[in-house]
């Protein structure tokens, strides 16, 4: 199928059927010829990451929406829109293409409409573009319900995070130090033409000056290298886990701080890898043993942990808790369409459920480590203050001076050092 139609397809799954681009796109890219599979890609990622600014901008053009079974078509204007606004597809090209494809989605009766508004988008562009602007959600490209919440918590800080959140995220390398040193893997990159420095927030950090296939990337077949973002990467240093302990990855999939935790100290006497979704925990399995490394693989609820682990404690803990994901929306821009306002409340309940029932499962003297990749204080700074006024034996470890219980932990907002925005409060068992 013609890759504007299955844009137009693949965002129709994602808004009226709320399924993850993620999920959705890799069939959608078998359906088109291999050249076209990144022309695919940019059309899906783009289009949702605009997506309210091409919405207002058909609303300056059409009356009235098309919807139910014409709706496909709204998502084929959108396509159309994007290439216009934001690519270097010469005009009459994207707009013939986009046309092309009504008759695939066997809309022929609205091949005119469609062109019409495309073209006249073409001539007044500049004009809707200005009017549209002046609402601040639809010029950042961000539903109203996170724009609000972003701008009470960020009041000097939410354009530039909604602003990185709009753009194309780097490609971050984890080098596995057990292999070779940072400088050494920088050399074999450099052999093969990839051009990377190291990353300044950690000492397994490299950061590409582009995107790369994995494949070609020296040794990630074999596990001398990860791809995992830099602010990811600060779990295992965090946590820093000694020889002889017992470590608990909690929410572990996909598994990369599983396996960063097993690389930085391979002298532990096990690791736990516990996740709810038996289908995402198969890549933490697959991740250890790409890079050959052990860990006892665990489907269970980390709120539960007496089903799956039901004696003994662990002495450090991470736990990477259920999220908005708010802070990987520049990776993942089908979330802020997926997510909802009530999400946010019924997210920090889980985490506090998780949070209490683990801190049982953790040693006296033993340390947990809180992480999410959210931005939004409820899952982060305001779940761990009122998580240490109501446990007695917790102890915030600062990570940084300004680091207290009444803002605990640290942030990290996304483009902040070319990393996404994450979370981590460091806690110590009395």
């Amino acid at each position: 199928m013609k890759t504007r139609a299955q844009a137009a397809l693949v965002i129709q799954q994602v808004l009226d059927q709320g399924q993850s681009l993620s999920a959705v796109l890799p069939a959608a890219q078998e359906n088109v010829a291999p050249r076209d599979r990144a022309l695919l890609q940019e059309l899906c990622y783009g289009t949702l990451r605009w997506l309210p600014r091409l919405d207002a901008a058909v609303s300056e053009m059409m009356d009235k929406p098309l919807k139910n079974k014409s709706r496909i078509f709204h998502y084929l204007i959108l396509v159309g829109l994007y290439q216009l606004i934001y690519t270097r597809i010469p005009a009459h090209a994207a707009v013939a293409e986009t046309v092309n494809a009504v008759k695939l989605l066997k809309g022929s009766s609205l091949r005119g409409l469609i062109n019409g508004v495309l073209r006249n988008f073409q001539r007044s562009a500049e004009v809707i573009l200005l009017r549209i602007d002046r609402v601040p959600n639809i010029r950042l490209g961000h539903p109203e319900w996170l724009t609000k919440r972003l701008r009470q918590a960020y009041h000097d800080e939410w354009e530039f995070i909604m602003a990185a959140n709009n753009q194309r995220p780097p490609m971050w390398i984890r080098n596995n130090s057990q292999r070779q040193s940072r400088e050494q893997m920088l050399v074999r990159m450099a052999e093969v033409g990839i051009n990377a420095v190291a990353g300044e927030e950690g000492e397994d950090c490299i950061l590409l000056e582009r995107p790369c296939d994995v494949t070609k990337l020296p040794g990630f077949e074999v596990g001398d290298c990860s791809v995992q973002d830099g602010a990811a990467q600060q779990a295992a240093a965090l946590l820093d886990p000694q020889a002889g302990e017992w470590v608990l990855d909690a929410c572990a999939a996909p598994g990369g701080k599983t396996a960063h935790l097993l690389e930085r100290q391979p002298k532990l006497a096990g690791v736990v890898a516990v996740d709810a979704d038996e289908h995402r925990l198969k890549r933490v399995q697959e991740n250890l043993d790409r890079i050959g490394l052990a860990a006892k693989v665990i489907h269970g609820d980390a709120a539960a942990p007496e089903q799956w682990w039901p004696e003994g404690q662990f002495d450090r803990i991470l736990l990477d808790a259920p999220c908005s994901a708010t802070g990987v929306i520049r990776r993942h821009p089908d979330i802020k369409w997926l997510r909802r306002d009530q999400d946010i409340r019924e997210l920090a309940e889980l985490q506090r459920r998780i949070l209490n029932a683990l801190w049982g499962k953790l040693k006296s003297g033993g340390t947990l480590l809180y992480a999410t990749c959210s931005v939004l204080p409820e899952e982060n700074r305001e779940q761990i203050r009122a998580f240490l006024v109501a446990t007695k034996d917790a102890k915030l470890v600062p990570l940084h001076p300004q680091d207290t219980p009444d803002c605990p932990g640290r942030q990290f907002l996304p483009g902040e050092a070319e990393m996404d925005g994450f979370y981590y409060a460091k806690l110590v068992k009395l």
